[in-house]
């Protein structure tokens, strides 16, 4: 064999070597680094995670009656103003209410998932129109089944993909947005006069609420301004829902809890 073609097979050798991965002799500081773990938090689509607890049949059944209870009274309660500070045309005992039903809706998203959470406003959704319709009246009670459906679904849909933010910005962005919803398609089915249609097919008196009143200087339809009192309260009532949530957080997801506060 030549001087040449030992070379070139020399050559060859160094260079499969370092397509391998070879290191040089010499350079013994070359330390691999150790990969640094970061803490995953479940996504919207992952469904049940090592962060979501299989739910059990009373699990099941402590949210939906929380849910049914929350919805039933604010049914109710819908019907009585507030008699104080001059509020009764802008603001109904209803209002203090119906904010659980967002705090029953997110606690059992964050502790079950998307999945629970639906199941829980489908027996929410039943109970409420049920009693509803054998309480008060067919339109109150399309109008509350109605408002209550599409508000929940919305909470969940805006609450499952900011889960892995801050602990506070899921649930009040999702009651938020939901209680806005909520406020203009219940208010609207129950007491505007372009929805009296309902109480004709339903063969019962109009429920419509007709009459105008003053409001800063400004006249308005009083379901409008009910609307208008039961929305400011529910903003409200979002941000007060908020401490019994993180508590409720703190109890049933500590480990959870403590990355959240980890990152933040």
């Amino acid at each position: 064999m030549s001087h040449s073609d030992q070379e070139a097979g020399s050559a060859g050798r160094l260079a499969c070597g370092a397509r391998v991965g070879r290191q040089p002799r010499g350079d013994k500081k070359a330390v691999k680094e150790p990969v640094r773990q970061v803490p995953q938090f479940p996504s919207a689509a992952q469904g049940n995670s090592s962060f979501f607890r299989r739910p059990q049949s009373r699990d099941y059944i402590f949210a939906v009656l929380a849910m049914c209870v929350a919805v039933t009274a604010s049914n109710i309660l819908v019907l009585y103003p507030f008699h104080y500070f001059g509020l009764e045309h802008i603001l109904t005992y209803g209002a203090f209410i119906y904010p659980f039903a967002f705090l029953v809706n997110d606690v059992t998203n964050r502790r079950f998932g998307s999945q629970m959470a639906r199941r829980v406003v489908y027996a929410g959704f039943i109970a409420g129109l049920a009693s509803s319709w054998y309480l008060a009246s067919p339109r109150l009670a399309i109008a509350s089944g109605t408002a209550f459906l599409c508000a929940q679904l919305l909470d969940i849909a805006v609450f499952s993909p900011l889960r892995r933010k801050s602990w506070w910005q899921a649930p009040l962005a999702a009651a938020i947005c939901g209680s806005c919803l909520d406020t203009i398609l219940f208010f609207s089915i129950a007491f505007a006069p372009v929805f009296s249609f309902i109480d004709k097919f339903a063969h019962s008196g109009n429920g419509s609420i007709s009459g105008q009143t003053q409001l800063f200087s400004f006249t308005m339809p009083i379901w409008f301004s009910l609307a208008l009192g039961d929305f400011w309260v529910k903003l409200a009532m979002a941000f007060a829902m908020l401490l019994p949530y993180r508590a409720a957080l703190a109890w049933l997801m500590p480990g959870l809890y403590g990355l959240h506060k980890a990152q933040n």
